[in-house]
């Protein structure tokens, strides 16, 4: 795998609701197997700019590019056949209460597959086990700890082998243990799979142990003010705002 090779690239991105221009001028390119992270005070839109990476949100003006394809240019079919390559992870692991662990991983392969029962509950059983969750299939979410339950919810999200896995603050109500073995799930992911990692967060430890690529969305100048690996960045980058929110101003 050529790790220089694009697999997502915004252009010239503004994200608006409305009148109310969130924020302007957003250009980064993604590479396949980044652990891309999207960093940012409160309210700078990094979720904004999840939802319109995902599909949720079409952008004000400029391009998302996913491979060659224009992805807010394409039909609305065309653009759900990529969306069905896509996995996402939400901040509640967003499974459903009345189902089993199995039973949550098995609802998009019955949709979007032709495998049989068998095969739909084996596939299930590889998903839990890739995230450490052996033995847990019949399990209700209510049955297990939250860190837990993040686990199950990437299972899911993991169901379809997707090409992108996008996280939405994947951290957030973890201890720091149950956080750092997010983070270590995340890169063994990467590197036994493949996948490209798109996540957004304001965890520190999480930006610098699995960050591979970033971009910072300065909510004061609405735009981006760097972007590149998170550790370079804290070593080199000038811009007040930047260095700010990677030392937390303890500098």
């Amino acid at each position: 795998m050529d790790p220089k090779t694009a697999h997502i690239t915004v252009r010239n991105l503004t994200m608006a609701y409305g009148d109310f221009v969130l924020m302007e001028d957003i250009s980064f390119t993604i590479f396949r197997g980044d652990i891309f992270i999207i960093m940012g005070g409160s309210g700078c839109g990094k979720s904004t700019l999840l939802k319109i990476l995902v599909g949720l949100k079409s952008p004000a003006t400029g391009s998302v590019t996913i491979d060659d394809l224009n992805f807010w240019e394409v039909t609305p079919g065309e653009r759900g056949k990529i969306m069905r390559r896509f996995g996402i992870l939400y901040q509640s692991g967003a499974l459903w209460s009345s189902l089993t662990l199995a039973d949550n991983i098995a609802l998009p392969l019955e949709q979007y597959t032709d495998l049989n029962k068998k095969q739909i509950r084996e596939v299930a059983s590889y998903k839990l086990a890739l995230v450490g969750l052996t033995g847990f299939e019949d399990y209700y979410p209510s049955e297990i700890s939250g860190g837990m339950r993040k686990r199950a919810g990437l299972a899911r999200a993991m169901a379809l082998d997707p090409d992108i896995l996008f996280f939405d603050e994947p951290s957030a109500g973890l201890d720091p243990v149950s956080a750092k073995l997010l983070d270590d799930l995340i890169l063994e992911l990467r590197d036994s799979l493949g996948t490209t990692l798109v996540v957004v967060t304001h965890e520190l430890p999480s930006i610098f142990a699995i960050g591979t690529n970033s971009v910072f969305l300065d909510v004061e100048t609405k735009t981006m003010s760097a972007s590149g690996d998170p550790n370079a960045l804290l070593k080199e980058c000038k811009d007040p705002n930047v260095r700010s929110f990677l030392t937390r101003g303890r500098e």
